[in-house]
């Protein structure tokens, strides 16, 4: 009918206005496909549903990929094609209702149920033979990360990019109460009431909508904000039948319903007075039974409800039920009132601390001073007024809104995580070494942003960083996906090796840190926030040529010629770069041609045990720590016998020949093995207390129970056994504090005692207890 084509197209228009501005119109598409099966299930399909569905199906869908950034997906994405086989199966169903019409010897659901199994059949046949044609051809596209971690049993999704992002975790019980209080509770007694009295083609969108809404904000805590809506109506719901029941016992069905609700109502208060009254004769059946009778209905539920429902009805029309409804209705009031005054303040209350930008806030000072922290802003407004109007920032993704938004300049990347690859460069840059960092940057970006100062900073992200890198440029961390070592190694916050070569910890740890300063030919710091939480650096060198050529609209790839969405290109300079990518691969990507499965295994086995992966990346730098010991001393051995060569060679010819005849003769392992430490050497080492890498490294090694690795560094320089630290402990205390008995084996083989004390007073044994 007209109003069912009226809505239909009116729901259409505001699906293709939600599609042009937020990605979650995938939520609502399928939201509104799963109403319509669950509309057929419940037997509640009939012409207005079609009517309302196709309507909304075809304006929506035809609108909607008018949008460039949406395109064809809504007809090619798995997301997206639910809603699309919906459409197809109610098409269907109206066709057997055609059909039948049109035979006339339909006649009962049986024959329309065969009806529907041949339409069916020869229908799923033919789609069935269009997907196996369309397959290969990479047309369907398949669920992203996210999605994916929606369904899944574990918290990640096997993507670092999505990973990494706090809110794509579980919602906790003190999420749901912060951000829907009182509704909590209510909202369930509203499905409650739709679900058991008040269920009809409409009220059975709000129990599909309030299931799902729960089932992925329990997935995911962004999507707590889906639940924002149907709670407020499903509370809505409860709060208004209870209220309506209140005002009813307080005034009277009369001035609620009207007069024919105040008749039946006293009717019915006049027949139970009566029958309460009246004395039965004997044999004379009760009212109810007589009613029921009468009715035809005998069964055994309504012979054993029906003297409830009549001392119900008794107490309710009987002036002390009346009044006892009445008090039990002003209470009901009042707690409304008392709940709902503090509902409301609670709301307002959230909604300003909501709506306070997140980039000014309070802090603390060392001096116990409370201060307003303006640094992130302030770093903002120094872009927009101090640098180019063509000036291109580098920042991790995270801030890629506020410049934009604030500092009004051009960014890397902004807070749309869809381009992962591109998202990967950038995680290169900031966490590969200084160097080549820098030589990507320059072809990319004017200056650099970094946040720093402590808490949630760039260097606490880090390893995100390094992951979502890795994901694409596997040399990154090559055999550890999640990439355990890059980051902090040790209680003493050392960064790893890796980390302290980065791109990222130079520019964020430059003048701050002792010994750490940011290459002054590649960059130079022109802005520090008053409490050091943004530092904006200059690149030096930027490529011009590259500059001009990503400004090029000749260079832009436009969806149409002339259009307005034109997506930029990479310069050619980074081709070589670009050139040593894997583009990732979703784990449900069925249309990639090679499967990732061995580093989707190795990613998911570190992130189920960390510690393991801490150890391993804690081995390999000590391995190749050695390996990078042992280079320089061959390098100062082969310098050291180029030298005495040279020296030999001044000599008399019989020297020379002495001295080759006897170098022929073999040196019992002289090259093998190191000398043994004397007990001068020994002492020199072991009375001096002070932090270096060395000791730092063993410590790692040590508290992550690398024997292995400890034995070979042992038997490559036997005098490391009796380093100590500045506190005056070394690897025995710390083989007894980490209670290996293997470890503390190894160091009495090589000689340490057990029985020093360090500057607390405190022997090796001691750290056992």
């Amino acid at each position: 009918n007209a109003s069912s084509i009226f809505w239909g197209v009116l729901s259409g228009i505001a699906y293709f206005y939600m599609a042009a501005v937020w990605g979650g119109y995938v939520f609502v598409l399928n939201m509104i496909g799963v109403h319509a099966v669950v509309l057929f299930l419940l037997g509640r399909f009939s012409d207005k549903v079609y009517i309302a569905y196709t309507m909304f199906y075809l304006v929506g869908t035809t609108l909607a990929v008018q949008i460039p950034v949406v395109g064809w997906t809504p007809l090619k994405s798995l997301e997206q094609l639910g809603p699309c086989a919906v459409f197809v199966v109610y098409q269907l169903l109206a066709l057997t209702n055609i059909i039948a019409k049109r035979k006339g010897n339909v006649k009962g659901a049986k024959d329309l149920f065969l009806l529907r199994v041949q339409v069916f059949a020869v229908s799923f046949f033919l789609i069935a033979v269009a997907i196996h044609l369309l397959a290969p051809t990479g047309y369907f596209g398949p669920f992203t990360s996210r999605v994916r971690g929606l369904f899944v049993k574990h918290t990640k999704t096997g993507n670092p990019l999505v990973d990494s992002v706090a809110e794509h975790q579980p919602a906790s019980p003190q999420a749901y109460y912060q951000y829907l209080h009182y509704l909590c509770y209510v909202a369930p007694v509203g499905m409650a009431f739709t679900v058991f009295f008040y269920l009809n083609d409409a009220s059975s969108f709000l129990v599909c909508y309030g299931l799902a809404a729960f089932f992925f904000a329990n997935k995911m805590v962004r999507l707590v904000i889906l639940l924002g809506p149907i709670s407020s109506v499903l509370s809505g719901v409860a709060v208004g039948r209870v209220g309506s029941w209140c005002v009813a016992r307080l005034v009277g069905p009369s001035m609620l319903y009207g007069s024919d609700a105040a008749t039946s109502d006293d009717a019915t208060s006049d027949d139970a007075g009566g029958a309460s009254t009246k004395k039965k004769k004997k044999g004379e059946k009760d009212d109810d039974e007589s009613e029921l009778a009468a009715a035809g209905s005998t069964s055994r539920k309504d012979r054993i409800s029906a003297p409830f429902k009549r001392a119900v009805n008794r107490a309710q029309t009987s002036s002390e039920g009346r009044a006892i409804f009445s008090l039990v209705s002003l209470a009901i009031f009042g707690a409304f009132y008392i709940y709902g005054m503090q509902f409301h303040d609670y709301c307002w209350e959230l909604s300003a601390g909501l709506s306070h930008p997140a980039i000014i806030f309070k802090a603390t000072t060392n001096d116990g001073k409370t201060v307003i922290v303006d640094d992130y802003r302030d770093a903002y407004f120094w872009l927009r007024d101090n640098t180019p109007q063509d000036a291109r920032i580098l920042a991790w993704w995270d801030y890629g809104y506020q410049i934009t938004g604030i500092g009004n300049r051009t960014t890397i990347a902004d807070g749309n995580t869809w381009n992962h690859e591109h998202i990967a460069l950038l995680g290169r840059i900031l966490t590969g070494p200084e160097k080549d960092g820098h030589r990507i940057a320059r072809h990319l970006a004017d200056y650099v942003l970094i946040w720093g100062g402590g808490g949630g900073d760039d260097l606490a992200k880090a390893p995100h960083l390094a992951r979502i890198a890795n994901s694409v440029y596997r040399h990154m961390c090559p055999g550890d996906p999640t990439c355990r070592g890059f980051g902090f190694m040790d209680r003493y916050g050392t960064p790893s090796k890796m980390m302290s070569e980065s791109f990222l910890y130079k520019l964020h740890s430059n003048g701050y840190k002792e010994g750490v300063v940011a290459d002054p030919n590649r960059f130079r710091e022109v802005y520090r926030t008053k409490y050091g939480k943004v530092r904006i650096y200059k690149i030096l060198g930027v490529s011009k040529e590259s500059k001009e050529w990503v400004a090029n609209k000749k260079n832009k790839i436009c969806d149409v010629e002339g259009g307005w969405y034109c997506r930029g290109q990479y310069p050619p300079a980074l081709s070589s770069i670009l050139s040593g990518k894997k583009d990732f691969a979703q784990l449900e990507d069925f249309n990639a041609e090679k499967k990732d499965d061995d580093y989707q295994k190795a990613y998911f086995d570190n992130l189920n045990n960390p510690e393991m992966a801490k150890n391993k990346a804690v081995r390999a730098e000590a391995k190749a720590e050695r390996k990078k010991q042992k280079a320089k001393e061959k390098v100062g051995s082969e310098a050291s016998s180029s030298s005495s060569s040279s020296s030999s060679s001044s000599k008399p010819r019989s020297e020379n020949a002495a001295s080759s005849s006897s170098s022929s003769e073999p040196e019992p392992e002289q090259a093998q093995t190191r000398t043994k430490p004397t007990p001068d050497q020994i002492a020199e080492v072991y009375n001096t207390w002070e932090d270096t890498d060395e000791t730092t490294l063993m410590w790692r090694l040590i508290s992550n129970s690398a024997v292995d690795d400890i034995r070979d560094w042992l038997e490559a320089d036997p005098i490391s056994a009796f380093i100590r630290s500045g506190d005056g402990r070394g690897p025995m205390w710390w083989a007894y504090e980490y209670k290996n008995d293997a470890i503390v084996k190894l160091l009495r083989d090589a000689g340490v005692g057990y029985r020093d004390i360090d500057k607390f007073g405190k022997t090796p044994v001691d750290m056992a207890w």
